[in-house]
Parts: structure tokens; sequence; C-alpha cells
């Protein structure tokens, strides 16, 4: 039976017993929900995704931008959140069903404007309105990895595929003026985010990690000597980033500093592929990837690694002290770890009795309570903390 986590257990929420005080608003967490098992493939299941709020305790569980899901082949993705936890990103994709047997057939993606449409849209959450900022003065026909640009609330990054390549842009909060930050670039870039004073850029192209100005330029390629590079993020304090580097399928936790010198390994994944199987049903593109995360106050790094049968969560600090923070029953597989903004939770996906759920834990005791309750055939993935609330 799932256990709820009450307002009063969550003590960093504030709860107080006395009358007068107005009662405690729980934060919301992000997610996605899906199907694993329909036969058919991968898109036959991927369509079914849709992006999901449920409040902190595991209440009031609830999809949002139901509205964009409006033909068939049409799924949303939960995506982020704005800074004020005001609004809610989502992404909404399409395939056609011929595309999708087609890449079923052959095992390989085929990304054409006539089989693909993915946009980013930005959900206001007191009106439910949906706008779609990449279908602004529109550069690709598949746009993704929409986030608000630090330090500046009038600007959007985000993804493009464009030629066959993968560029990150930079736009308006209206979506205009869209501007390509690796136009003399043919690689193919992603992973892509920006310091927390919005100055500086990283993002792999072509499996090597760059760092860059916000406007693109003065590129650095940060020399790992290894050919699988991957999924660059920035500290809290913007003086480090976080990277896996090694060989594909047995890479692990990297740092570098913001100059692209102090290159260190943090752990190792002891033989972890990084990716998480997110389908009961055979997926030719191997799953979903599992990377590394910083803490909220930029001192530790939250991963995932293999010990035994088992894909168990561990925490490092930046002089490579390693705490393991689970320690589960055989077979069990734990994924995509996201701390609270606060420091004192972290949310995760774990895989147990052939179902994959999202839990929190508090850090401080590792009391670990289940956010959502999806039976075997569903997962839920991918947590997106409310940022506003748990910063009062």
């Amino acid at each position: 039976m799932k256990r709820i986590l009450t307002a009063c257990v969550l003590l960093v929420f504030v709860c107080s017993s006395r009358a007068e005080e107005p009662p405690v608003t729980l934060p919301l967490v992000g997610y996605n929900e899906h199907r694993t098992n329909l036969p058919g493939g991968r898109h036959v299941n991927v369509s079914t995704n849709r992006a999901m709020l449920v409040k902190v305790d595991g209440t009031e569980k609830r999809s949002i931008g139901g509205e964009l899901v409006n033909e068939a082949g049409a799924w949303t993705q939960f995506a982020g959140w704005s800074p004020d936890g005001k609004t809610a990103v989502v992404l909404r994709g399409w395939e056609s069903a011929e595309n999708a047997q087609w890449e079923e057939q052959r095992k390989t993606f085929r990304f054409t404007p006539e089989g693909w449409l993915v946009d980013s849209y930005l959900v206001d959450l007191s009106t439910g309105k949906s706008e779609n900022v990449t279908g602004v003065e529109r550069v690709s026909f598949y746009n993704s990895g929409l986030f608000f640009w630090p330090n500046d609330p009038t600007k959007l990054g985000f993804t493009a595929l464009i030629g066959g390549n993968s560029k990150p842009f930079r736009m308006d909060r209206d979506g205009r003026n869209k501007t390509d930050l690796t136009k003399n670039s043919n690689g193919f870039a992603y992973g892509f985010s920006s310091s927390p004073d919005g100055s500086r850029i990283s993002y792999h192209e072509n499996y090597q990690v760059y760092l860059a100005d916000a406007d693109g330029s003065n590129r650095i390629h940060v020399k790992t000597g290894h050919p699988f590079v991957f999924v660059p993020s920035w500290s809290p304090d913007g003086k480090w980033v976080l990277f896996v580097s090694g060989e594909h399928y047995d890479c692990h936790p990297h740092i570098v500093k913001a100059d692209g010198t102090g290159l260190k390994k943090l752990a190792d994944r002891g033989g972890y592929r990084g990716v998480t199987e997110f389908l009961d049903v055979p997926d030719y593109h191997g799953g979903s990837s599992d990377v590394p995360v910083w803490s909220s106050d930029g001192l530790s790094v939250f991963y995932t690694a293999k010990v035994g049968n088992n894909v168990e969560l561990f925490r490092v600090t930046l002089d490579g002290q390693i705490e393991r923070l689970t320690q589960s029953n055989d077979g069990t597989t734990h994924y995509h770890p996201k701390p609270s903004p606060d420091g004192q939770w972290i949310a995760y996906g774990s895989k147990r009795g052939g179902a994959r759920n999202l839990f929190v834990m508090r850090l401080a005791n590792r009391t670990e309570q289940a956010l959502t309750n999806v039976p075997a055939g569903y997962a839920a993935m991918h947590a997106y903390w409310q940022p506003s609330l748990l910063r009062n």
C-alpha cells in the first residue's frame, strides 16, 4: 500500500498546528507517465506519454497540457519550470504512424518534416493556457530542450534540429528573434544549458563537450581524451561543469572548471551502461540516458551505479568522498535523480516488482516515500521540482 507524505511529515514545508496560520501550500512535482508493454514497438508506447503534475505528498495528481494531444500519434512530455514556478515547460510531440513503422522495421530514427513535429510550449498553471514559443518564426520541425535563460527573463534557450544537425538557439520570451549559437559549425549539438549567471553556455557536439560565451563565441573544447563525452551541466555557483566521459555505455561522472581546466573523474559507475530501459517491449533506441546531477548547494553530485544486479543511488563530494544512499532488494534499478531546490530531498525513479515509480527521500535520514503508484505496464519518470515554494 502506498505510503503518503503528509504536510506535517514534510517539515521543510513548515507545518504548524496553530489554527490561526494559513494552510501550508505544498509544491508540485512535474513528471511523465506512459505505457510500457503495448505490442507494436517504441512509438505505440511513447505516444501514450502525458505530462503530469502531483503534489509532493503524492496527492492531487493530474495531467497538464491535455489539449495538445489533439490527434493520433501525439503526446506530451513535462520538461521543466519557469524560475517562479508559475509556468511549466511542456514538450508536444507527434509522429506519423507510417514513419514510426519505418523506424521500427529498420531499428533507427528517421527525422523528416513529414514524419515528425516536436515543439516546446509554456503552460500557465493559473489559466492552463499553452503557448507554442518554438512555433513562432519557426526554424525547425523538431524543437526541444527549452529552458528559461538565467538572470534574463526576456530570453529562452532551446535546441533545434536543422539539416540533420541539432543546434543550440537563444530567442526572446515571445519566441521571436531566434539566434543560432553555433552557426559556423556543422556538428550535432545537444545537452545545451546556460551558466547560472547567464553569461556562458555548454553543450556537447558530436559527443564532445564545449564551453562558450552566451552568444556562442570564444568556444572551448574540453579535451578528456575520451570518445564519448555527454550532457554537460553547470554547478549552482557556475564554477564547475559536470558531465559523463569515457566510452559509449562505459562513461563516468567528471567535472571541469568553468575555464575548461582542472578535469577530474569523480566516481565510477561500476559497469552501469548509463541508460535506463523505460519500455517492456523491445526499444531500438535502447532506453533513456541516466546522467549525474548537481546537488542544490553544488558541493556534491548525485549519480547511479551498478551494484551486483542492482542500480543504486549514490552521492559523491567534489573531493571524491562517496556515500551510498539506497540499499535495495535484488533486481531493483534506480534512475534520474533530481534534488529539491532546498537540498533537503531528492526525487528519483525506481523499478521494483516490474513497475517504474517515482520516490522521494529525505537526505537527512534517508526516509523514503512513494510519490507515484502506477502498476506494472506503466512508468512514472523524469521528476521536476517546482522551484518557487521550496525556496520560501
